[in-house]
């Protein structure tokens, strides 16, 4: 058994392992798909081992290699650990909005006032499902969105900080009949067709979201349709093909189209703050802070009197989810003084 096992040997096969499927897992490396298929063969040599079961249709692993899959998990969140601890501050913290609206965008825009001296570079990605794979690559540092949705195996990979429940709304034509009530009973909904990101791998977790909204109530989601990047090309495609959107309260403005709460039940979209295990930051820290200002401020984690929500993301929005040290420190943060 070898001593001493490089980190990028344990960073391809940890990839590899995630995504079963060595073309995805190079990508989100960014390396060539030969370099890595090296590098796991060269670790299974190093151990001995047969790590993955490979066909021309298939990958998965082998007895040993999910044997290894914690402990390279372990090893690689302890080096990224020991990286951040010892990188300095000074470097700038990737943030990821989503877009320039919305909770995520407000807590970036809090924390940059309070705290002027840290340096937040925003990212635009339009969905946790995408902006997870890149924070656990190293591409991003924080994200935000609905932590339910996400692979287990990538969720393992994370932190994340319970902020807030959005509510949901229906981005409606403005010449569409609900378009004229100030608020759409979600039965009202019943025969419609919404738009709620299928076909953007992207936004896995939001269409998830939706999916389960829907069943029982005659609601269909749209079919799938390449991934849109961008508000202005969202809101042509959507204004051209006169969709509506299942969307939530904090949205981007569309001309032409109304944006109308939903009720009957009032249905939540629950935001978590997302970050890599191990990572040390001042910019976290602020990001946190101001989190904990305007929860208390707005009542965001406050459920509403009739809202709807999935049981699991109501375990995972509560600090029993969270892993035992971001648990201590969520639950010092909110501690009434």
């Amino acid at each position: 058994m070898p001593h001493d096992i490089e980190p990028r040997l344990l960073r391809a096969f940890e990839a590899v392992a995630a995504d079963l499927h060595f073309t995805r897992a190079a990508a989100r490396l960014y390396v060539a798909q030969q370099a890595l298929s090296r590098d796991v063969r060269r670790l299974e040599r190093e151990l001995g081992s047969e790590l993955f079961v490979r066909s021309t249709r298939s990958v998965s692993l082998t007895a040993d290699g999910e044997r290894l899959l914690p402990y390279a998990r372990r090893v690689l969140a302890a080096y990224d650990e020991l990286g951040a601890a010892w990188a300095p501050d000074e470097r700038p913290l990737v943030v990821d909005v989503s877009a320039p609206v919305g909770t995520a965008y407000q807590v970036l825009e809090a924390a940059r006032a309070a705290a002027p001296d840290v340096e937040f570079v925003a990212r635009f990605h339009s969905g946790l499902t995408g902006a997870a794979a890149a924070i656990v690559a190293g591409r991003l540092d924080v994200s935000s969105g609905r932590v339910a949705g996400l692979d287990p195996a990538v969720l393992d990979q994370l932190e994340h900080w319970p902020v807030r429940f959005e509510r949901m709304a229906v981005l409606l034509p403005g010449d569409h009949p609900l378009a004229a009530l100030d608020e759409v009973p979600l039965d009202a909904l019943a025969g419609e067709t919404l738009y709620a990101g299928a076909g953007n791998p992207a936004t896995a977790e939001w269409t998830d979201l939706a999916v389960r909204l829907f069943a029982g109530r005659g609601i269909e989601v749209a079919a799938p349709f390449p991934e849109i990047e961008g508000a202005e090309e969202f809101v042509r495609v959507i204004r051209k093909r006169r969709w509506s959107v299942l969307a939530s309260t904090e949205f981007i403005a569309v001309p032409g189209m109304e944006l109308r709460p939903i009720v009957d039940p009032v249905p939540l979209s629950p935001i978590s703050l997302v970050w890599r295990k191990g990572l040390r930051h001042k910019g976290l820290e602020a990001l946190k802070e101001t989190i904990r200002e305007l929860v208390e401020r707005h009542a965001w984690l406050e459920l509403p009197a009739g809202g709807w929500l999935p049981e699991t993301d109501r375990s995972l929005m509560r600090p029993h989810a969270m892993s035992p040290p971001t648990r201590k420190t969520y639950e010092e943060t909110f501690r009434s003084p």
